[in-house]
């Protein structure tokens, strides 16, 4: 009986760094965004951290700006 292997699920939540890293921006901006309210975060005791879904809605965003030609 053969068995495929799947690749995992990506994480449903992530530290600020590995955010950094999926959305290619800087500590400042990402923080500068989320005080915005543009980029949703959760506590976890001391720890920030943002949902799968946050970076989803994110991108989704800024792909609306730019569809309407928006700066921000």
């Amino acid at each position: 009986m053969p068995t495929t292997l799947t690749a995992p699920e990506g994480k449903a939540l992530y530290r600020i760094p590995e955010a950094m890293t999926l959305l290619s921006l800087s500590r400042s901006v990402i923080y500068e965004q989320i005080r915005a309210g543009r980029l949703r975060t959760v506590r976890q005791g001391r720890t920030r951290l943002v949902p799968d879904a946050a970076i989803t809605a994110y991108v989704t965003l800024l792909e609306h700006e730019t569809q309407k030609g928006g700066t921000r």
